[in-house]
């Protein structure tokens, strides 16, 4: 199975959303990462039909070998799909589990997948215990929650997740990565998120996308080493702040209790100071290397 993207081009207006996007995916986890404005979501659009590109195309190939033109298979290609929006429409009225046998009847799911999946999925999304009670009533968290609870009922091929853990608190966000990373041994997995940390450790590839234009595409691991001997642990009273941020790109703030001292990590070629120690390397410091003061502005 691979969902071959080739040359997708999107504009509005003046603005290029994207441009020639291009990428073979192939069972896994694969994250999008960018500023606001870069592109995610019109790329997401643009997969699940919602959307129309200016130029490209976009290919599925079965397991059997057979590839076909996505727009020509129309309804079977999105029958392949789950879908979690950015800003899911829910049904304020709806009870959780009448959402859910809602969707499952849209997706053309038998009564028996049905009364099989809606509980496991609620049940994996913590959302059992709430089935009955109307989605106007829900919080946030659980709003998301039962947006990513849609998205895989059917046991879709491709999953085509937009933010999947916004809103949610970390001891969620940790929950709901884990199941992600579970289900996707058989499935395409999009996501686009700017939480970094929710993907480093889940994610086959990482697309880092900056004004409709792929800027790096290769593994976590891969990418954490081209700034290998970059990152750096820098101590600092705390009247010295101000100056080092003024000098360096400062990625984190925090305090040794101990001692007092201010900690600052650094992102540097060189050592920024005589008392610096080299750190390892993140995903995130890799993603704010990329993005720089734009990643600030999300």
């Amino acid at each position: 199975m691979i969902l071959t993207i080739s040359g997708i081009t999107k504009s509005y207006g003046t603005n290029l959303a994207l441009d020639r996007f291009t990428a073979a995916l192939e069972p896994g986890i694969y994250a999008l990462l960018g500023p606001n404005g870069s592109g995610k979501s019109t790329l997401m659009n643009i997969l699940t039909d919602n959307l129309k590109a200016d130029s490209g195309s976009i290919t599925y190939t079965s397991d059997e070998g057979v590839t076909e033109d996505v727009l020509k298979m129309g309804v079977r290609f999105r029958e392949k799909l789950g879908f979690m929006p950015q800003y899911p429409g829910l049904y304020p009225n709806f009870s959780v589990e009448r959402f859910m046998w809602y969707m499952a009847a849209l997706k053309g799911m038998t009564k028996a997948d049905s009364m099989k999946q809606i509980p496991e999925i609620l049940s994996e999304v913590e959302l059992d215990d709430v089935m009955r009670r109307k989605i106007g009533a829900l919080s946030g968290g659980m709003k998301q929650r039962l947006a990513l609870a849609q998205a895989v009922l059917g046991d879709p091929e491709i999953l085509i997740l937009d933010e999947p853990t916004a809103g949610l608190d970390p001891k969620q966000r940790i929950s709901i990565r884990n199941y992600i990373s579970r289900i996707a041994f058989n499935k395409i997995v999009l996501i686009a998120t700017h939480v970094v940390p929710d993907i480093e450790f889940i994610a086959r590839d990482v697309i880092f996308l900056k004004k409709g234009v792929i800027v790096d595409n290769a593994p976590p691991h891969v990418l954490t080493e081209k700034i290998a001997g970059s990152v750096w642990i820098v101590p600092c009273a705390e009247d010295e702040v101000q100056g080092m941020q003024n000098r360096f790109r400062v990625t984190n703030i925090a305090r040794d209790e101990t001692t007092g001292t201010v900690l600052l990590r650094v992102l540097n070629e060189k050592k920024p100071s005589e008392g610096a120690g080299a750190a390892a390397p993140s995903l995130e410091d890799y993603y704010l290397h990329v993005f720089g003061d734009e990643a600030s502005r999300n």
